[in-house]
Protein backbone atom coordinates (compact mmCIF):
# COMPACT_ATOMS: atom_id res chain seq x y z
CA UNK A 1 0.00 0.00 0.00
CA UNK A 2 1.15 3.51 -0.74
CA UNK A 3 1.93 5.82 2.22
CA UNK A 4 1.06 9.81 1.93
CA UNK A 5 1.72 12.69 4.11
CA UNK A 6 -0.12 13.65 6.63
CA UNK A 7 -0.02 17.20 9.27
CA UNK A 8 -1.41 18.82 11.77
CA UNK A 9 -0.82 21.80 12.50
CA UNK A 10 -1.66 24.12 15.34
CA UNK A 11 -2.87 27.59 14.47
CA UNK A 12 -4.05 30.80 16.41
CA UNK A 13 -6.36 32.56 13.95
CA UNK A 14 -9.47 34.37 15.00
CA UNK A 15 -10.06 31.16 17.16
CA UNK A 16 -7.57 28.75 18.29
CA UNK A 17 -7.81 25.65 16.02
CA UNK A 18 -6.33 22.94 14.88
CA UNK A 19 -5.55 21.88 10.42
CA UNK A 20 -5.42 18.36 10.02
CA UNK A 21 -4.25 17.81 6.29
CA UNK A 22 -3.51 14.31 4.06
CA UNK A 23 -2.25 14.37 0.82
CA UNK A 24 -4.22 12.99 -1.83
CA UNK A 25 -4.45 13.47 -5.58
CA UNK A 26 -1.16 16.19 -5.67
CA UNK A 27 -2.58 18.53 -2.87
CA UNK A 28 -3.34 18.42 1.24
CA UNK A 29 -7.60 17.76 1.65
CA UNK A 30 -8.03 19.47 4.79
CA UNK A 31 -9.89 19.90 7.73
CA UNK A 32 -10.05 22.33 10.75
CA UNK A 33 -10.96 20.52 13.95
CA UNK A 34 -11.86 23.34 16.66
CA UNK A 35 -10.53 21.03 19.58
CA UNK A 36 -7.27 18.90 19.95
CA UNK A 37 -7.26 15.76 17.97
CA UNK A 38 -8.45 12.14 19.05
CA UNK A 39 -6.49 10.10 20.93
CA UNK A 40 -8.64 8.25 22.77
CA UNK A 41 -10.99 5.63 21.32
CA UNK A 42 -14.48 6.67 20.50
CA UNK A 43 -13.82 10.40 21.33
CA UNK A 44 -15.38 12.28 18.12
CA UNK A 45 -13.93 15.66 17.04
CA UNK A 46 -16.10 17.79 14.12
CA UNK A 47 -13.95 18.20 11.26
CA UNK A 48 -14.67 20.80 8.96
CA UNK A 49 -13.97 20.49 5.37
CA UNK A 50 -12.01 23.46 3.84
CA UNK A 51 -9.89 24.14 0.82
CA UNK A 52 -7.62 21.96 0.00
CA UNK A 53 -3.74 22.91 -0.29
CA UNK A 54 -0.59 23.20 -1.62
CA UNK A 55 1.88 19.94 -0.68
CA UNK A 56 4.28 22.98 0.18
CA UNK A 57 2.12 24.08 2.99
CA UNK A 58 2.53 20.85 5.02
CA UNK A 59 5.81 22.16 6.07
CA UNK A 60 4.81 25.92 7.28
CA UNK A 61 5.28 27.25 10.64
CA UNK A 62 5.27 30.69 11.16
CA UNK A 63 3.77 33.92 11.49
CA UNK A 64 0.97 34.63 8.63
CA UNK A 65 0.64 38.41 8.49
CA UNK A 66 -2.13 40.68 9.93
CA UNK A 67 -4.79 41.21 6.79
CA UNK A 68 -3.92 37.98 5.43
CA UNK A 69 -6.39 35.08 5.56
CA UNK A 70 -5.92 33.02 8.59
CA UNK A 71 -3.73 35.42 9.99
CA UNK A 72 -1.82 34.05 12.66
CA UNK A 73 0.89 31.74 14.37
CA UNK A 74 1.05 28.41 13.11
CA UNK A 75 3.32 25.35 14.60
CA UNK A 76 3.21 21.76 13.33
CA UNK A 77 1.71 19.99 16.10
CA UNK A 78 2.51 16.30 14.17
CA UNK A 79 3.18 14.67 11.15
CA UNK A 80 4.15 11.72 9.53
CA UNK A 81 2.60 9.21 6.70
CA UNK A 82 -0.55 7.67 6.55
CA UNK A 83 -2.12 4.40 4.50
CA UNK A 84 -5.63 4.97 3.47
CA UNK A 85 -7.48 1.54 3.57
CA UNK A 86 -10.51 3.27 2.40
CA UNK A 87 -11.46 6.52 0.96
CA UNK A 88 -15.16 6.79 -0.41
CA UNK A 89 -17.62 10.02 -0.71
CA UNK A 90 -19.00 9.72 2.90
CA UNK A 91 -15.88 7.53 4.43
CA UNK A 92 -12.24 8.11 4.84
CA UNK A 93 -10.75 5.30 7.09
CA UNK A 94 -6.87 5.59 7.50
CA UNK A 95 -4.07 4.45 9.84
CA UNK A 96 -1.46 7.64 10.94
CA UNK A 97 2.42 6.84 11.67
CA UNK A 98 2.98 10.25 13.19
CA UNK A 99 4.98 11.74 16.19
CA UNK A 100 2.16 11.54 18.29
CA UNK A 101 -0.66 10.25 16.37
CA UNK A 102 -0.63 6.32 15.47
CA UNK A 103 -3.74 4.38 14.65
CA UNK A 104 -6.70 3.89 12.75
CA UNK A 105 -9.30 6.59 12.40
CA UNK A 106 -12.12 7.15 10.11
CA UNK A 107 -13.88 10.19 9.03
CA UNK A 108 -17.25 10.09 8.46
CA UNK A 109 -19.50 12.58 6.69
CA UNK A 110 -21.96 13.82 8.97
CA UNK A 111 -24.67 15.15 6.93
CA UNK A 112 -26.96 16.90 9.52
CA UNK A 113 -24.85 19.19 10.54
CA UNK A 114 -24.33 20.83 6.88
CA UNK A 115 -22.27 20.77 4.15
CA UNK A 116 -18.61 20.69 4.68
CA UNK A 117 -19.27 18.68 7.74
CA UNK A 118 -17.47 15.02 9.27
CA UNK A 119 -16.94 13.14 12.50
CA UNK A 120 -13.32 12.42 13.41
CA UNK A 121 -13.06 9.46 15.44
CA UNK A 122 -10.14 7.09 16.25
CA UNK A 123 -10.58 3.33 15.99
CA UNK A 124 -10.10 0.73 18.79
CA UNK A 125 -7.01 -1.31 18.33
Amino acid sequence: MNRSKFVVQEHWARTHHYDFRLERDGVFKSWVLRKTFPQVPGVRRLAIQVEDHALSFGDFEGQIPTGEYGAGKVVIWDRGDYVASRWGAARITFRLHGNKLNGEYSLILFRRAGAGRWLLVKHRE
